[in-house]
């Protein structure tokens, strides 16, 4: 098993993440992340584990049905005094907030809510895989769910700093921030993250800390970023709510809300399978690089 060498903590930045990486290795990884994800298809139909989307499929509707109730949301209110007008401007701070959190960063919302399930289903796959079982009890649960969240903050804190220096430099240089070329980087930073969020995982099954985690992933950020820009492409598709519930018009133009209908459905289907696939596709990876079965952490 390859053992992450320990660094001072001092030593342990994401700093030099913007350096450059498109190195021979950089481009192995990636490519090995994304071959991993037809073998996660494949892994999937062949042990049924589709019905593991039926909790995520939940989730997006309900996370879809949230932002379009936020979004076509009009509050009229009638603030004759300033205790009025504060708590006004107060619910609509909230709004904007929630509207934000769900649109934004719905990713790393997803990869919290669905914590449990991502951990059981990559110890699942790992079992398949290589036989290693882990035993399942409560405090380990709660640590999973513990240490899940504090990879989550700190990898947005992460990207929400690298996000600022890009648009300030974009803002110096161009008239338009988001038609600079630098600024595609920021697509890049966030799929390492989220790809960050489903290998640490496994990472944690091999009991490395998360120090440890942090330079292991880094070494192998291709593979990070495979993962990670995968998921967001799958969990970012455009969802119409309405093509799925309304068919007030069927009888006017019946194959056309049939043709959107399905079309809708399946970029649902998308997003859900997008969780599911990553800590597959994750699990699938790592034992390929490192050979889970090799370690001595679990039980046969």
């Amino acid at each position: 098993m390859e053992r992450a060498k320990i660094q001072k903590p001092s030593e342990i930045t994401d700093l030099n993440f913007l350096s450059l990486f498109l190195s021979m290795r950089f481009i192995s990884n990636f490519i090995f992340g994304i071959r991993a994800y037809f073998k996660a298809v494949r892994f999937i139909i062949e042990h049924k584990l589709y019905w593991f989307l039926i909790f995520p499929a939940v989730l997006m509707l309900i996370i879809y049905k949230l932002g379009a109730m936020v979004k076509n949301h009009h509050l009229e209110v009638d603030a004759e005094n300033m205790n009025e007008i504060v708590w006004y401007l107060m619910y609509i701070l909230l709004e904007i907030s929630i509207a934000m959190l769900l649109m934004k960063f719905a990713k790393y919302l997803v990869v919290i809510i669905l914590s449990p399930l991502i951990s059981h289903l990559s110890v699942k796959t790992e079992r398949i895989l290589t036989g290693n079982k882990y035993p399942l009890n409560i405090h380990q649960l709660i640590h999973d769910i513990k240490r899940a969240m504090r990879i989550v903050i700190r990898n947005f804190m992460w990207e929400y700093f690298f996000f600022l220096i890009i648009f300030v430099v974009s803002i110096l240089g161009w008239d338009d921030p988001k038609s600079a070329p630098i600024f595609y980087l920021t697509f890049v930073i966030g799929f390492f993250y989220y790809g960050f969020a489903f290998l640490d995982y496994i990472n944690e099954r091999r009991r490395l800390n998360i120090a440890q985690s942090i330079i292991f992933i880094r070494k192998n950020r291709g593979l990070a970023i495979a993962i990670g820009s995968v998921y967001s492409l799958l969990i970012l598709v455009p969802v119409d709510l309405g093509a799925l519930f309304d068919w007030s018009h069927f009888y006017e133009t019946p194959f056309k809300l049939i043709l959107r209908f399905l079309l809708h459905l399946f970029l649902w289907l998308c997003a859900a399978a997008a969780p599911i696939l990553a800590i597959t596709a994750a699990t699938i990876a790592m034992n390929d690089l490192v050979d889970l079965k090799s370690n001595k952490h679990s039980s046969k």
